[in-house]
């Protein structure tokens, strides 16, 4: 029997993946929803316009909702709050609600920001204590997300890379541009620790906890998944050099917490939840990374 997914976020770095393997499956039909990068696959609907989401929600009649789409950069949500919380909070009530009104459950796509950094590795029982405003949000999506519904799934990842269509796309293959000028110093942060994970090695555990689900209705809750190589930014950057043979005399690690948005020091998940399920697939950073950022060199 057909199994139905809407997926969100879906022209954004994870969306993709996630869209790319359940289109692949012919045991699952999936609906993809972007708006600024809509497209012939990608249906263009606004998350926050409730009229418009039920009604592509009702006509589809999906089982399961992943909510990927965010507003993801930390510096932005600190000037644009108001805007950061309609689709981080309030879109996410609209899909619960139309959830519980389907018989769908949904898996709110969350951050390791929701933790303080203090005290790693973080399991899922853990509490909130999030640092800035991103983290809040998220935090605070969380918790609509699980009063609407104790079947639906909280999904907490760290920061993400992928087959990028710019490298500004992600947090991690922005830092290539800087790699490559070597005719100008650049600072790199080398005091937060960090897990990039890879979001076509994330897609396949996300696909692992939803045919488990199937077999186990129960499962249910939280869940942590991330990568395991733990990396500063300057870390990332020197990596980036040694991979295609390029200077790195001009990357400064800067030891000082981050400016801007307060970030957490180490936010390392205990991803055991997800390893009981069969999800162990993890890219070492310089193989996936390589592979990302080859079409951008030279």
């Amino acid at each position: 029997m057909d199994k139905k997914i809407i997926i969100t976020g879906a022209s954004g770095l994870l969306g993709r993946e996630c869209f790319k393997i359940f289109d692949s499956d012919n045991e699952w039909t999936v609906l993809g929803l972007a708006y600024s990068r809509s497209s012939d696959k990608l249906k263009r609907v606004d998350l926050t316009n409730f009229q418009q989401v039920a009604s592509v929600f009702r006509e589809f009649k999906p089982d399961v909702i992943l909510h990927a789409a965010a507003e993801r950069r930390p510096d932005v949500v600190e000037k644009e709050e108001d805007k950061t919380k309609q689709i981080n909070v309030e879109a996410t009530r609209n899909l619960c609600q139309l959830a519980n009104e389907l018989g769908a459950y949904v898996i709110f796509i969350s951050t390791d920001y929701v933790f303080d950094g203090r005290n790693p590795p973080y399991k899922i029982t853990d509490k909130p204590n999030p640092l800035n405003k991103y983290g809040l949000s998220k935090a605070e999506g969380e918790k609509v997300v699980m009063e609407y519904s104790s079947g639906n799934i909280i999904f907490r990842v760290p920061v993400l890379y992928g087959s990028v269509e710019r490298l500004d796309e992600s947090a991690v293959t922005v830092l290539f541009d800087k790699v490559k000028d070597s005719s100008q110093s650049a600072e790199m942060n080398h005091c937060e620790r960090r897990y990039p994970t890879s979001c076509s090695d994330l897609a396949v555990a996300l696909k692992i906890l939803m045919d488990s689900r199937i077999k186990t209705p129960d499962l249910t809750g939280y869940f942590h998944w991330s990568g395991t190589d733990m990396m500063t930014k300057y870390d990332m950057a020197l990596a980036m050099a040694q991979l295609f043979g390029l200077p790195s005399h001009h990357l400064i690690a800067d030891v000082k917490p981050s400016t801007g948005a307060p970030r957490p020091y180490d936010c390392q998940l205990d991803c055991s939840r997800m390893e009981s399920l069969g999800a162990t697939k993890r890219t070492p950073f310089k193989t996936g990374i390589k592979s990302v950022l080859e079409k951008f060199y030279p």
